[in-house]
């Protein structure tokens, strides 16, 4: 398959009079459209346009590659332009741009198509390639062009021996930039007399993968990055982080810099943040580069704990939602026996659903914890990190004697990051040992010493507190029994959407359920209602108030919508991390009216859990139905009030921040 396959004549506009960077892209958008190459050209236009906010596509030599990868392409497609007067596009060089390209892949993008955008990065990587097709007087010339260029060259080698130089390069979207930069990195290398391979990370996944021998013989390594890439293999070896630009724009400095800087040896797996600049280590410039302050420094942290945590419970959100509509289905199939001590599990289809339901949420605080301390220290962290997760859910503590209660939720994060740490801290203490012992660290420190350790500080300084804290919140809820029914509805339903599967949510949930089987079913009912409404409510925002969340929060609304109606309070977590001071206040007051109005209403419901899916069982239906409404449109309306709309890339036009 050839570049120009994804051509066309009527999408080739030459000597093309553009005012700005806008009109260009709108005009190779309408050529795009009118092939019949969109199928939805509103949503690719903002894509193209959101990731022009996210860093210049102007790579120099007046050249401009545009691309997103979105659900509105029909087909993989190229738009080319030539135009007569350059325009400024914000250029590493600060060329004018004069030929631009604009790559619409669709969102299931295959690997066919990903080679031949490979190809077109290259081709535009030499400087007489883009002077002749600036030239062309015709689509036709100015396809044949491409044709010529894109025939493939076999690779050039620099001298035998081992390679000095490994690189790794990707990009957000793994089709322009990746390809781009491993051309600059070969063709300058190829000029400086230096052997090097460079492994691609596109949309197609890697290729020309570097081997343990390779980057074992290698002198450094560079990994020019926008998005996470497998690093734990480079431990113990020399590794320079930039982002993927300055591989394509200071490709010969950038191999100066790696080959004469005295870089470390890599002791553990960068962090490195979905779809952000990978930020380099603190090493000296020769060019006399500025890091950031101490104040920038403690926002990159705060990144990557968020990062590494949400990692955790993305994880994990399968196992809640997958569990808990399995479990709510079980007390639905078993309504005719409600009456029954064996509600839930009175038939053999409904018990089958009900223990296997209860299995996933049993295994969601190992998945947490596991999954968070990976996103910290590689796959090494997973055993101590899991069980870590597990010794968190069954609450071990102390000795034989001591009492055993769930430090819960924020255990589980705790077993994580601590995992996280300390296999980090091994790796330090195990970096100066032989090379040939590498496979005894992985097979016998790490997971004997890590699972010792994890397992002591669980078990003696995690658990006991935290599981004494939600005995502690148990107790006061106990006391609050006999005063007002409707302040502790309120109460009761506040705390479900305290902290989304902490201590607050699981001490209310255990009264209601304590309550329900002496027979008090509407403490039940608050309870549930409270840890519905923040899924609704978030949900509910992100639909009638979409300007104030971006694009992944508002694709997620459907699955909040179902986990609300199943019971689910954990879809609001991701929210509630990304902005705690917005969310959890305005989940609890809607929460908190839901369950005051449910005792107010006298509702009650016999099931511990099930969601709408138990609603035919419940006393006064109607008033859970409408106090439910009620608190989570209280909960949307805070949030649309309280959260600024969030500023679309196709409509700020201005300067465009390199990354």
């Amino acid at each position: 398959m050839r570049i120009t396959d994804l051509l066309g004549p009527r999408r080739i506009l030459l000597g093309t009079q553009a005012a700005g960077k806008q009109e260009a892209l709108q005009a190779l958008l309408d050529a795009l459209a009118a092939d019949g190459c969109l199928k939805d050209k509103e949503t690719f236009r903002q894509e193209v346009f959101a990731r022009e906010e996210k860093g210049g596509t102007a790579v120099g030599g007046g050249v401009a590659i545009p691309h997103a990868k979105s659900r509105g392409v029909a087909r993989p497609a190229l738009a080319a332009m030539t135009l007569a007067e350059g325009i400024d596009w914000q250029a590493p060089d600060g060329a004018p741009v004069r030929l631009v390209f604009v790559i619409a892949a669709p969102a299931d993008a295959a690997n066919l198509h990903v080679e031949v955008l490979a190809g077109l990065a290259r081709c535009l990587m030499q400087p007489e390639c883009s002077r002749e097709l600036i030239a062309a007087a015709d689509p036709q010339a100015f396809m044949q062009t491409l044709d010529r260029w894109g025939e493939e060259k076999p690779a050039e080698d620099s001298g035998g021996g081992p390679y000095e130089v490994l690189a790794v390069t990707a990009c957000p979207l793994g089709v322009a930039h990746t390809f781009m930069a491993a051309e600059a990195l070969e063709r300058s290398a190829a000029e400086m007399g230096i052997r090097i391979k460079v492994e691609t990370n596109g949309a197609d996944g890697p290729q020309n993968v570097l081997t343990e021998q390779e980057i074992d013989q290698a002198r450094c390594i560079i990994v020019a990055a926008n998005r996470t890439v497998e690093s734990e293999r480079f431990i113990g070896h020399p590794v320079l982080f930039v982002p993927v630009a300055e591989a394509v724009r200071q490709p010969e400095r950038l191999l100066r810099r790696a080959l004469t800087a005295d870089l470390p040896p890599m002791a553990a797996p960068l962090d490195q943040p979905n779809e952000q600049p990978v930020p380099a280590p603190k090493l000296a410039d020769p060019e006399g580069e500025e890091e950031g302050g101490a104040g920038a420094a403690v926002r990159e942290h705060g990144r990557h704990a968020y990062n590494h945590l949400m990692s955790g419970i993305n994880h994990m959100l399968p196992f809640v939602t997958g569990g808990g509509i399995l479990v709510a289905l079980s007390y639905f199939l078993d309504r005719g026996n409600v009456r029954d001590i064996t509600f839930g599990s009175g038939t053999s289809l409904s018990w089958l659903l009900g223990q296997v339901g209860e299995l996933a949420f049993d295994m969601m605080y190992p998945i947490l914890a596991g999954f968070l301390a990976v996103a910290m220290a590689g796959q090494p962290a997973f055993l101590p990190g899991a069980v870590g997760g597990y010794l968190a859910w069954s609450g071990m503590a102390g000795g034989p004697q001591s009492t055993w209660v769930s430090s819960g939720f924020w255990g589980a994060i705790l077993a994580g990051a601590v995992a996280g740490y300390l296999i980090r801290g091994l790796r330090k203490l195990c970096s100066r040992l032989p090379a040939g012992l590498d496979t005894l660290k992985t097979t016998l420190i790490y997971p004997v010493v890590g699972l010792a350790v994890m397992a002591f500080l669980m078990i003696v300084f995690i658990n006991p507190p935290l599981g004494h804290f939600n005995a502690w919140l148990y107790d006061g809820l106990e006391s609050m029994r006999g005063g007002s029914r409707i302040a502790l509805g309120a109460v009761l339903g506040g705390m479900m959407a305290t902290d989304f599967g902490g201590p607050f949510n699981k001490a209310a949930y255990l009264f209601g359920t304590v309550a329900l089987s002496g027979g008090q079913q509407g403490f039940m009912a608050a309870v549930m209602l409270g840890g519905m409404v923040p899924p609704l409510g978030v949900a509910l925002a992100c639909t009638f108030f979409p300007e104030s969340f971006t694009k992944a929060e508002r694709h997620s609304a459907l699955m909040n919508y179902l986990m609300g109606f199943s019971f689910i309070t954990e879809g609001a977590l991701p929210f509630a991390l990304k902005d705690p001071l917005r969310v959890i206040p305005t989940c609890v007051a809607g929460s908190a009216l839901a369950g005051a109005l449910s005792m107010a209403w006298n509702c009650s419901v016999p099931a511990p859990h099930g969601g709408l899916y138990v609603l035919p069982l419940a006393e006064n239906a109607p008033g859970m139905l409408l106090a439910l409404a009620l608190g989570s449109v209280l909960t949307a309306g805070l949030l649309g009030l309280l959260k600024r709309p969030r500023t679309r890339a196709h409509t700020a036009p201005g300067p465009v921040k390199e990354p």
